[in-house]
């Protein structure tokens, strides 16, 4: 509550993502993780989105429902920065904030119209964990939204990536296999853990993946259809 003023989903999303391990620490990192954003009843009508297929992009507003803000606590420790040098949290893209909202710009695929629970948004290049509350929905307009000459701080400059290797042959869809590779080689890895012998495992698309990280490279030892 604010005042008077109560915030409440409008919808829900469900992606390729059902844990939080795993999921990309920004948007449009992992160009395959699809989702679908699944309105609640009071906002499921076609009058809600009439003219959102115009746009090739959203702003989705969210809640990080599965983690906790401490209060009190001014920073946090950024991957990008090795998780041991501390940062203000309004300076970073922290999960862990006071009200636990999130922002995230996604692309608009499209509107399922004849969906179950339809109408449905079908997106692609998500960082949500499937559930996530969706607050609310905005376009994204190219001329306003992406500002020339923008300032990255200590994030400027996409993320490194590792190398990703099967060992054994995969059998995975190639659709499947691009996506378990593309969220593997950003290091979904705590920043602090650096042992080759450590083993890893997370849920990406109906596949238990298990891998490890030997000098740089991803290397991905079990991947089970779940």
């Amino acid at each position: 509550m604010i005042g008077d003023m109560e915030i409440e989903p409008i919808a829900r999303v469900e992606t390729c993502y059902v844990e939080k391990f795993g999921v990309p620490r920004q948007p449009g990192l992992v160009k395959q993780s699809w989702g679908r954003i699944i309105f609640e009843d009071s906002y499921r009508g076609e009058n809600f989105i009439r003219g959102i297929d115009g746009f090739s992009h959203l702003w989705l507003v969210f809640h990080f429902h599965l983690s906790m803000h401490q209060k009190g606590k001014g920073t946090v420790r950024p991957p990008r920065l090795g998780g041991n040098e501390r940062m203000g949290v309004f300076a970073t893209r922290s999960p862990f904030r006071p009200n636990n909202l999130g922002l995230s710009v996604v692309e608009l695929v499209h509107v399922n119209l004849d969906h179950p629970e339809g109408p449905v948004l079908e997106i692609r290049g998500a960082d949500l964990v499937s559930g996530t509350p969706i607050i609310d929905i905005k376009p994204y307009i190219p001329f306003c939204d992406s500002v020339a000459g923008a300032v990255g701080g200590f994030v400027d400059g996409a993320p490194p990536k590792l190398i990703v290797e099967w060992e054994g042959e995969c059998s995975l869809p190639n659709a499947s296999k691009e996506l378990v590779e593309q969220t593997l080689a950003l290091d979904p890895r705590p920043a602090y853990h650096q042992n080759s012998e450590r083993e890893y495992g997370c849920q990406i698309d109906s596949y238990e993946v298990r891998w490890r990280v030997v000098e740089g490279v991803v290397c991905i030892f079990s991947c089970e259809r779940t």
